[in-house]
């Protein structure tokens, strides 16, 4: 199997035009490289279908009864689950005004009818590597901001109290060191018992031959 085709099986793309015979060839344009495509015939459709299944990108049609391509692509934009999801039009429309009402409501990129299946594959596998690119850099951003909120957790000023030392979280309860390391670090804690311990709590119990020689002249 190609290994280009077995990456792209892993991306989904929804294709969005209201006229059947353009929505079957864009359909086979992209499965025959790999990809997992979806096909709406309208706008609704394609919205009520990204709703329930986000796709990784959507190539979307302009001229369209009941809600045209900018609509939808609007509509994309304004929901906070779809926003993200990169949208390239595919229309036949080719006035400059056309193009730039379509990069202004949100698209990545625009192809003109009639569609070319190389150019098409070309711009949709840029986008996807650019697209994938990006979830892995907000990934990477989230993870480094987890990891520094959790430095910031061990860090600035900690109330102990003096008489039994607990520690006051930032919820105001007060917890044991361990307990409170515990949580708010991956610390792993040993038990052993430091040598002032030893001398007021078991003053009576023999020291170490190590012990005794640290206190020989």
């Amino acid at each position: 199997m190609n290994p280009e085709s077995n990456q792209n099986s892993e991306i989904n793309i929804l294709v969005v035009d209201d006229t059947r015979e353009n929505l079957m060839l864009l359909t086979k344009c992209l499965e025959v490289v790999g990809y997992e495509v979806r096909p709406a015939i309208s706008g609704k459709a394609a919205l009520e279908a990204a709703t329930k299944y986000v796709p990784d990108m959507v190539l979307l049609d302009i001229n369209m009864p009941d809600m045209d391509g900018y609509a939808v692509c609007e509509a994309f934009k304004g929901d906070a689950k779809l926003k993200e999801v990169p949208i390239i039009f595919i229309s036949a429309l080719d006035a400059p005004s056309d193009k730039v009402k379509a990069f202004k409501a949100g698209g990545v990129d625009y192809v003109t009818k009639p569609i070319n299946f190389e150019e098409v594959r070309a711009r949709v596998s840029t986008h996807v590597k650019i697209a994938l690119l990006q979830r892995e850099n907000r990934r990477t951003i989230s993870e480094l901001q987890n990891a520094l909120s959790e430095v910031k957790a061990l860090k600035g000023l900690l109330p102990i109290c003096s008489h039994c030392k607990k520690i006051r979280d930032d919820k105001g309860y007060w917890n044991g060191v361990e307990e409170y390391f515990s949580t708010h670090s991956d610390a792993e804690f040993s038990h052993s018992v430091c040598p002032e311990c030893v001398e007021s709590e078991f003053g009576d119990v023999p020291r170490s031959s190590d012990d005794a020689g640290s206190e020989k002249d």
